[in-house]
């Protein structure tokens, strides 16, 4: 099973356009996954159910570096199946016609190592003594077949079975921990529907900490020798979701993960209903209590609410870092006042050449994107006020809860929550989201 596969669909997004078909969308994924630690083998089965939104001949899967065996369309072997480094093209036997619901079931195997991209590796990496998946924008490929885009959402059954003595953390709800002559299986559900992208798998030698003291379960996940410092830094979990919950609505998942590695990491990392840190984040005094905020927000903007196009993703690091404000307001620190003047006069010595609502692929991530987002916020809302401030959050998570959002959905929820038309709030947000300088704050 060999071939070329080109990415031709000219709706994909300029920011990642050799991910993802617009042709089909996925409904719900069912992997099964057998994986070695002390080998880095995998041997999997996943099925995607999922529905054409046109006809189609082919059926174009993302799948990186790993090998096919089988692939069946509909419980019928599949035609032909050519497979690439990047792309999986799969023939039916039989054309799927528009509108119409179809199963693809695929077999494969390999060695899983992350994608080389412009943000990094992505996907699949083997720690020292374990597995972490970290895979924004573009890294899910690396461990399942899938239509790599952050629009399509779907729900999840993960089941994986590896070597007894590692604690195996995936999104969603534990259902069942089983011994078996591999190892011990883990099997995990996700009911909401998640981007591919936050899709994870975390391997480790953890030992698990229930936190107390909110409505929402908190479980950390932590190498022994952490036990207290970890305690004690995300001791605070419960009450961020508490002042999460009302400013922007109900936290969405039913609970709430945080895995601590043993290795250390250069940043901390969000997928859905999880957060990851390194040891390096942890040296119970709370020195990284704006990060643990700022993973906590993506909760709510990134995970249940979700951009559709990569050029949105103020829409996720704007808030998550306003987000960390409000926390510091909140515990007495500086004001988000404060911070807004002092990030903006920083931002002021950078470069004003990137804007914030289109920065381009390369600089996605950049630390401007995140400020500057965050600092439109605060403008709007010393503009708009507190009380319309806060219901214009809720309504956008409310309104799109679990879904995907644009930047005009917010504009227009923001003004309905102000009572005014879109064009004004635009003409407050836009010198901050749609051009290169960096204006006065209100």
């Amino acid at each position: 099973m060999t071939g070329t596969v080109k990415q031709t669909d000219p709706a994909a997004d300029p920011y990642t356009p050799h991910s993802g078909d617009r042709r089909w969308t996925s409904r719900h994924h069912d992997l099964h996954l057998d994986y070695r630690v002390a080998t880095n083998r995998l041997d999997a089965t996943a099925t995607i159910s999922a529905t054409a939104v046109e006809a189609l001949d082919k059926v174009v899967l993302d799948l990186h570096g790993l090998s096919v065996d089988r692939v069946d369309v509909d419980g019928v072997r599949a035609k032909k199946v050519s497979v690439g480094t990047h792309k999986t093209t799969v023939t039916p036997a039989a054309p799927i016609p528009a509108g119409a619901d179809f199963a693809v079931h695929v077999r494969y195997r390999g060695t899983p190592r992350p994608l080389r991209s412009p943000w990094g590796t992505l996907g699949w990496e083997e720690l020292t003594d374990g597995v972490i998946v970290a895979s924004q924008p573009v890294g899910a490929p690396s461990w399942f077949p899938c239509n790599d885009r952050p629009d399509d959402k779907a729900t999840y059954r993960i089941e994986l079975t590896c070597e007894a003595g590692y604690e195996v953390v995936a999104n969603g709800e534990l259902l069942g921990r089983d011994r078996t002559a591999r190892g011990t299986r883990w099997t995990f559900a996700v009911t909401e529907p998640m981007a591919t992208y936050l899709a994870t798998v975390q391997i480790g030698r953890y030992r698990t900490t229930k936190l107390r003291g909110g409505d929402v379960p908190v479980t950390l996940h932590h190498p022994a020798d952490l036990t207290a410092a970890a305690k004690t830094d995300f001791g605070q979990v419960p009450e961020m979701i508490a002042l999460f919950a009302d400013r922007f609505g109900p936290y969405p998942f039913a609970e709430y993960g945080v895995v601590v590695t043993d290795d250390e990491l250069e940043i901390p990392l969000e997928a859905h209903g999880l957060a990851v840190f390194g040891r390096n984040h942890v040296d119970g005094a709370h020195g990284t209590d704006r990060l643990i905020a700022h993973e906590l927000a993506h909760q709510w903007f990134g995970n249940s609410v979700t951009l559709g196009r990569w050029r949105d993703i103020w829409l996720h690091e704007g808030f998550a870092c306003y987000a960390e404000w409000l926390w510091s307001e909140h515990r007495g620190g500086p004001t988000a006042d404060d911070l807004a003047r002092s990030y903006r006069s920083g931002l002021l010595q950078q470069p004003q050449d990137l804007v914030v609502a289109d920065p381009g692929a390369r600089d996605m991530f950049d630390d401007r994107v995140y400020k500057r987002g965050a600092l439109a916020l605060h403008a709007l809302r010393r503009t708009i006020g507190d009380a319309a401030f806060t219901a214009g959050l809720r309504i956008v998570t409310t309104r799109y809860r679990h879904g995907t959002v644009s930047s005009p959905d917010v504009v227009a929820s923001f003004a309905e929550a102000a009572g005014t038309g879109p064009d004004a709030v635009l003409l407050l947000l836009g010198p901050w989201i749609d051009e290169p300088g960096v204006p006065e704050l209100p």
